[in-house]
């Protein structure tokens, strides 16, 4: 999902809204995730889950081509872990009491 299908379905799910208040909340809020991320803040949303920042160190590495190495700085990644009713959502598949049915589409 895109941010502006977000923004899309919240103005149809709230018609009494305008799509400029819509996207106007949606940016605030987006902004104040990166802010609090940014100052090294969990950020946790219940039923939903959490994001928080993995500090990895500084590492050396090698150019696969070349074989010569490289120094990689140290880097903050960003961590999301579901919540429990977001992974029961998304495990839970209609019509298989919350069964995960196995995928049988074969690639090729």
């Amino acid at each position: 999902m895109t941010k502006s299908k977000l923004i899309d379905i919240l103005t149809k799910k709230r018609p009494h809204l305008e799509r400029k208040q819509v996207e106007s909340a949606v940016d605030c809020m987006i902004e104040h995730m990166s802010a609090a991320l940014m100052s090294n803040d969990r950020i946790e949303i219940r039923g939903f889950g959490s994001f928080s920042l993995h500090y990895h160190p500084p590492v050396t590495g090698r150019n696969p081509r070349t074989g010569a190495e490289l120094s990689l700085p140290a880097r903050y990644s960003t961590h999301f872990k579901p919540g429990k009713e977001l992974r029961r959502r998304v495990n839970k598949v209609p019509g298989c009491n919350g069964e995960v049915q196995p995928n049988t589409t074969e690639r090729g």
